[in-house]
């Protein structure tokens, strides 16, 4: 056994409700190795998992160029004169096989959202749902899903575009349950120690996705043609799907392969902290303000994170003028340091309450306080320096990746204050968290009807003040210790 030491002082009224994970008269056992044990076996996978996931998410916007008769658009080209050419176009060979189709802007903005309304619907019940069947079953059948769908894109294309509206809509009600069901397969997984560094991990997949599949996209369209584009990422999920079928358990107690020391462990790390209750306490779960402290970050983080994720690409295009190869590469960037700093800040997290003897809720605002209001900063600061590609490009790329801090932060305290119930919290607040994806690139569209670098300022002034609301809701009334409701006896112990 390790003895408890002490290190850097912390507040004495958190001390007292918020320490560690431990109960009062228990000593922390020994962590079971890391090197191939069952729980970063799962991470990874995990990780591979959310990697198709977010590939199969964005792989359409890039295609789409290549779908579209560029004719079509030339009476939508907003292209500002406001900054000079940054660089002559790059004449590369290129594929004309893909067919072409007749859809201004608004079909295409149709089509790209439509995915938004069907991943808004399952949310809850995804969570719901993994608490009580188990997130292994959903998570891969959700990935699944949407797999299928994708390799069904060119026909449904063919169909006409309200067969591809549909499509995208399927798509996302099957992606919709898969970060509910990985936060309730943690809930039974994690140790509480371990949380920062597992689930950063596990959902750091979802930026490196986006970072590969960006340029990817966009070189097989270039190379082969669009449609290629969905078939590689359609089978690349279906083999995803059929290693995490093959080597994945719901708990430690019905994996096949695991330690006996890690199974107790997990185990005993978990057994003071989950409720045996099988009722879901709604009307608990809906008046805990922790749990809004939560929607209002999750909500005010996602604003920034899809106004830049839809828009970039259309800033550095027409604001910026980047030619289309470094646009691809330049907007997959800031993804690449967002990923890098959320496997950095999963260790870094878990250090501090280890080695250190933080307290959960000082490292749960410590890192959602860099990660909202570090990327509002640089967000207001990208837009005030006018034409200076280089810095403009580096301030984004500091935006984003500052935002991996949140990872560590609000983004897995669901696991924190009602781990048993981890799955449907983030159900509700990935539901709120949605809305900023369906609302916030059309709302920044009304902002910017001349594309001027003064009207991009407002849009990027609003996505940070909204950030900066929620790290302030979030340090105000969030919590890191597990709530009375979420315990079975509802007096248990408390993190």
């Amino acid at each position: 056994m390790r003895p408890l030491l002490r290190g850097p002082a912390v507040n004495d009224e958190e001390e007292n409700s918020d320490s560690t994970p431990l109960l009062p008269s228990a000593r922390q056992a020994e962590a079971a190795p890391v090197c191939c044990s069952a729980r970063y076996n799962l991470a990874i996978l995990a990780f591979f998992g959310f990697f198709v996931l977010y590939s199969l998410r964005v792989n359409l916007s890039v295609a789409l160029v290549d779908m579209v008769d560029s004719n079509t658009t030339l009476t939508d080209n907003r292209t500002s004169k406001e900054c000079a050419e940054h660089s002559a176009p790059i004449k590369v060979h290129r594929n004309h096989t893909g067919k072409k189709y007749q859809w201004d802007a608004e079909t295409q903005g149709w089509i790209l959202g439509s995915f938004f309304y069907g991943y808004i619907i399952t949310q809850i019940p995804g969570g719901y749902i993994a608490s009580r069947v188990g997130g292994k079953l959903l998570l891969g059948f959700g990935i699944l899903g949407t797999a299928v769908f994708t390799l069904f894109t060119p026909m449904a294309a063919d169909l006409g575009v309200v067969a591809l509206i549909v499509l995208r809509a399927l798509e996302g009600l099957g992606e919709g349950v898969t970060f509910p069901a990985m936060h309730a397969m943690w809930s039974s997984w994690a140790p509480p120690l371990e949380r920062s560094k597992l689930l950063t991990i596990s959902y750091a997949g979802a930026q490196l996705g986006t970072v590969i599949s960006l340029p990817l996209s966009g070189i097989i369209c270039y190379y082969m043609n669009w449609t290629y584009v969905f078939y590689l990422f359609g089978i690349v999920g279906i083999f995803w799907f059929i290693l995490w079928m093959w080597i994945v358990s719901d708990t430690p107690e019905t994996h096949k392969t695991i330690s006996y020391y890690e199974k107790e462990y997990i185990v005993s790390s978990l057994k003071n902290q989950l409720s045996s209750q099988k009722v879901v306490p709604w009307t608990s779960i809906l008046k805990s303000l922790p749990l809004w402290a939560i929607v209002v970050a999750h909500f005010s983080y996602n604003w920034t994170f899809y106004t830049l994720l839809t828009l970039l690409p259309t800033y550095m295009k027409e604001i910026l003028r980047f030619n289309v190869q470094e646009n691809g590469i330049l907007s997959a960037l800031p993804y690449f340091g967002c990923w890098l700093c959320m496997i950095l800040c999963g260790q870094a997290a878990d250090y501090l309450r280890v080695k250190w003897n933080f307290s959960t809720i000082s490292v749960r605002r410590i890192f959602s306080l860099v990660g909202m209001v570090g990327p509002a900063v640089f967000l207001v600061a990208a837009g005030f320096i006018g034409c200076d590609y280089s810095l403009a490009v580096a301030f984004l790329t500091i935006s984003t990746t500052l935002g991996g801090f949140a990872s560590s932060g609000f983004s897995i305290n669901h696991l924190d204050i009602a781990p048993s119930y981890a799955g449907i919290l983030l159900g509700i607040t990935n539901t709120f968290a949605t809305i900023p994806g369906m609302i916030g690139p059309i709302i920044a569209k009304s902002l910017t009807p001349d594309n001027t670098i003064r009207e991009w300022q407002t849009v990027f002034c609003i996505a940070a003040a909204i950030n900066m609301f929620g790290a302030i809701v979030f340090i105000l009334f969030a919590k890191g210790e597990v709530q009375n409701w979420a315990l079975s006896d509802h007096h248990g112990h408390r993190n």
